[in-house]
């Protein structure tokens, strides 16, 4: 063993977190964490694995589940690909492996949503595989460590990181080795104010005596983020409302939303409704805006969503639009975005008939 496996390992025995998906050798239980703690912080993470793991105590139930049951539980958690992906990878398990999580890298690489990070956390974790993985605090553990100016976001350094995790890693203890070098990025070597002053790996770390902590890792540049204007509108009509499943490849795949016109820039109500897609969803007859609601900001890893909920009141629905209708208090069955959802609980505490 190295001697900064000895020490990461040494300090994971007195500092690393006690949580349940480390006290299993179940693959599913363990690649089911990691899929949620993707993009994910473990103090809300660990909500969703609990709840998950009651409602679908195997692979099996899980395959089983509807798509929506699945979206509806991950509602609130983002990035909802991955719920999408969990489903269908859970559906290959038990069509190719016979419901047996399989254990070879390559065989856990080749499912749904599972990538080199993933399969190597499952494989290490569950079956002592000895694979190194690398995820965020691993790069900046290992940049900090050896003084790395490589940056961590090109195709060349993201393969020089990993030969250098691989090279690091004990073969003895690979499980127990990844996760003690993820959490000691994760509570000793963090992004900002670092505890380099009680490190146990100070005297080892060239970024310390360089002066270079702060510019560890190294970036190429950000990514630019886009700005996008939507216009829901809350349509009702008695006790029912107008609600649609989003489809194609844009955020939120197969959540529900209120009718939703997107426009490039801020609109106001008198020139959102003369917009075609008003008047088809409204038609020629009656109707009455109630108020018009702006959310705050809802920011996602590449885009700026700036959204605003017109409450409208109408007689009758179109014959179209009525094919979207539902009761309006069977919305909390639904699984909706975030932002949505955020609507609905502060337009329910404002009016309960919505």
């Amino acid at each position: 063993m190295n001697r900064i496996a000895e020490i990461l390992l040494d300090w994971y025995a007195r500092e690393g977190r006690d949580l349940p998906w480390r006290r299993t050798r179940d693959p599913y239980r363990i690649w089911l964490s990691e899929v949620i703690l993707q993009q994910t912080r473990v103090a809300q993470g660990m909500e969703y694995y609990l709840r998950f793991t009651e409602r679908f105590p195997d692979v099996a139930s899980l395959a089983a589940a509807p798509e929506d049951e699945v979206l509806k539980l991950w509602q609130g958690l983002g990035y909802y690909s991955r719920a999408r992906n969990l489903r269908a990878a859970a559906r290959e398990v038990v069509e190719r492996f016979g419901g047996v999580f399989p254990r070879s890298l390559d065989d856990v690489r080749s499912l749904r949503g599972v990538g080199d990070y993933t399969a190597a956390a499952i494989c290490s974790a569950a079956y002592d595989a000895p694979c190194a993985v690398v995820d965020g605090n691993v790069y900046r553990v290992l940049s900090r460590l050896f003084d790395l100016a490589e940056p961590i976001d090109t195709t060349a350094g993201k393969r020089a990181f990993a030969c250098l995790a691989q090279s690091q890693l004990d073969a003895a203890h690979p499980g127990r080795y990844n996760q003690a070098i993820m959490d000691f990025g994760a509570i000793q070597c963090t992004p900002a104010s670092p505890r380099c002053e009680a490190c146990p790996l100070s005297e080892s770390c060239l970024a310390l005596a360089a002066g270079t902590v702060a510019d560890r890792p190294v970036k190429r540049g950000k990514t630019r983020v886009r700005d996008r204007w939507f216009n829901y509108l809350h349509v009702a009509s008695g006790d029912r409302v107008l609600l649609h499943r989003r489809e194609g490849r844009d955020i939120w795949q197969g959540l529900y939303e209120f009718p939703l016109i997107e426009t490039d820039a801020p609109v106001e109500f008198p020139d959102l409704a003369a917009l075609p897609q008003f008047r088809r969803l409204l038609g020629d007859g009656p109707w009455h805006l109630v108020r018009s609601v702006s959310l705050p900001r809802h920011q996602l890893s590449h885009q700026r969503l700036h959204a605003v909920v017109h409450r409208i009141e109408t007689p009758a629905f179109t014959p179209a639009a009525a094919a979207m209708a539902v009761p309006a208090d069977s919305l909390g069955d639904y699984a909706v975005p975030r932002l949505v959802d955020r609507y609905l609980m502060q337009a329910g505490s404002d009016d309960s008939s919505f």
